[in-house]
């Protein structure tokens, strides 16, 4: 397993492509706050109660100044797919090789079903205007993430 990253670490700096095949950089979102969240794959029913969950929270978290991006490992068409499909309002992004997995160490040995596998650790992290970890949230659960990390942010439903 790759190492986690803790409050107060600069966030790696990636490019990946988002659901319509456009580069996103973070980067380029310096200046403004960040929710960068994890997930295992697109149109599960896990991966969809917390995007959705991230949908139906948009606004507030839109208002206090965060840009919401969900990274998974699926294709881009997978992610038009499932944004359309759900009314998604916020960008997925195509980490296929898991690059970028790594180096939030959101990638690693978990259990599912009771088995250990190497897989996607649902995570959630979240960045300030100068791209340095504020929050760190691995191991998440897919329910009831967002009402908690919205608490925790002091942001009002």
């Amino acid at each position: 397993m790759t190492s986690r990253l803790e409050p107060g670490s600069v966030a790696p700096d990636f490019t990946l492509l988002d659901q319509d095949g456009e580069s996103v950089s973070l980067s380029d979102l310096r200046g403004g706050k960040v929710v960068l969240y994890f997930y295992p794959a697109a149109m599960t029913p896990g991966c969809t109660t917390q995007a959705c969950d991230f949908r139906d929270s948009i606004s507030s978290l839109a208002a206090a100044g965060y840009t919401v991006l969900g990274v998974s490992r699926d294709e881009p068409a997978k992610l038009a797919t499932f944004r359309e499909r759900d009314g998604l309002t916020f960008t997925l992004l195509s980490d296929p090789d898991t690059a970028v997995h790594r180096a939030y160490g959101v990638w690693g040995e978990k259990k599912n079903y009771g088995k250990v596998i190497e897989g996607v650790i649902r995570s959630t992290l979240v960045l300030d205007e100068e791209g340095v970890v504020v929050k760190a949230l691995y191991n998440v659960k897919a329910t009831g993430h967002v009402a908690r990390l919205r608490r925790e942010l002091g942001i009002d439903a």
